[in-house]
């Protein structure tokens, strides 16, 4: 790397990392703002506060505004080189400017292998950190009720090609519930049916453990009958199987969460083409990275009345309009027939062609 490669790839890294910085700053400003009565309630000391919240929330949040961020600091550093002259002088020396892209490629690069590395791994754990804390002591009320967040009721689902599970009541936090019955079939007929009053997860033995069953095992002719006060079960499903909220996907590493599509493929389940937007998403995601780097750095290269304040208008106008398109394409994919792969790749796909076409229309 030459000099001014140098130069360019440290505006580039400082300028973003002192915007993320200053936005998490904010935010967490803001929200300790809105959040005082439930941590004065809680009764956690501050360094309880921070490690079982905030450990979680600013991952989670950074993550949502990772590509903005990098947009931003991108059109903003280049904007003031600009308003210097400084890429005038550049291209004007026989620098072409695909060669003046270099250090931004290179910037995008590690930033997008950031992001994609926390998509995989870290960004779950922060969610399911946050998501702990909300439920433990901000969402306090764990009654049953159909608008809580922690109790599930009349869950169905299947557990293999020939077994069908039904539970009345599960708790997500304490692992427990009431009524579970598991039917098995075969050529359209029973075969096995059981019944329990209540049920919980042993968490040591990864198990679960049922109480007060009742088996009965149905013959052509008879059927066993089986009582057992409490009897030990390994199921295929597990605790995380039956959390079935909106921030479920969200709280899983990736293979996790692979190994939870294909489960809920073989159940037929209707979340799939959720599980898999949100797959898909941790691919693409990372990449529009480079995409919104190409884009910022071609915009704001060129020297024009308004300066930054242009620059930046237009960087806005055009973070708000990718935002638009991947809400648009992920809504279409999980309520409608969009294939999950495009609704996640689709904005950059159309993006990436604004990139090209701003490239090879740019000054060179």
């Amino acid at each position: 790397m030459k000099i001014i490669d140098k130069y360019i790839l440290s505006k580039f890294l400082t300028t973003f990392f002192f915007c993320l910085i200053l936005f998490t700053a904010i935010v967490v400003v803001v929200d300790i703002s809105e959040k005082t009565d439930d941590f004065a309630k809680s009764k956690l000391s501050f360094w309880q506060i921070t490690t079982d919240y905030y450990f979680g929330f600013i991952p989670r949040i950074d993550a949502m505004l990772f590509p903005l961020f990098v947009f931003i600091s991108v059109i903003f550093f280049t904007s003031k080189m600009a308003g210097r002259s400084e890429i005038i002088a550049i291209l004007s020396s026989g620098v072409s400017l695909k060669r003046f892209l270099l250090p931004y490629l290179i910037g995008a690069f590690i930033l997008t292998g950031l992001l994609w590395g926390g998509y995989q791994y870290l960004v779950p754990r922060a969610n399911r950190k946050w998501d702990d804390f909300q439920k433990h002591y901000v969402n306090v009320n764990r009654t049953p009720t159909p608008d809580n967040s922690s109790y599930k009721q009349n869950i169905y689902f299947r557990i293999d090609a020939n077994t069908y599970a039904g539970i009345k009541g599960y708790d997500t936090i304490s692992k427990t519930g009431s009524n579970i019955a598991i039917q098995r079939f075969a050529n359209n007929q029973m075969q096995y049916n059981l019944r329990a009053l209540s049920f919980k997860w042993d968490t040591a033995k990864k198990h679960w453990i049922l109480n007060n069953v009742i088996e009965r095992d149905i013959h052509p002719i008879n059927e066993t009958v089986k009582f057992s006060q409490a009897k030990m079960m390994n199921y295929s499903f597990k605790p995380i199987d039956l959390r079935k909220d909106e921030y479920l996907k969200d709280q899983m590493t990736t293979p996790d969460l692979e190994a939870f599509i294909k489960l809920e493929k073989m159940r037929g389940s209707e979340m799939l083409s959720t599980l898999q937007v949100e797959r898909y998403n941790r691919d693409a995601i990372p990449v529009s990275v480079i995409i919104l780097t190409i884009i910022g750095a071609v915009l704001a290269s060129r020297k024009v009345r308004g300066g930054s304040g242009f620059h930046l208008a237009l960087g806005i106008l055009i973070s708000v309009t990718y935002i638009l398109f991947s809400r648009f394409s992920v809504v279409f994919a999980t309520k409608g027939t969009l294939t999950p792969w495009i609704a996640a790749w689709l904005p950059n796909f159309i993006f990436g062609i604004l990139a090209i076409y701003l490239y090879y229309r740019a000054p060179k």
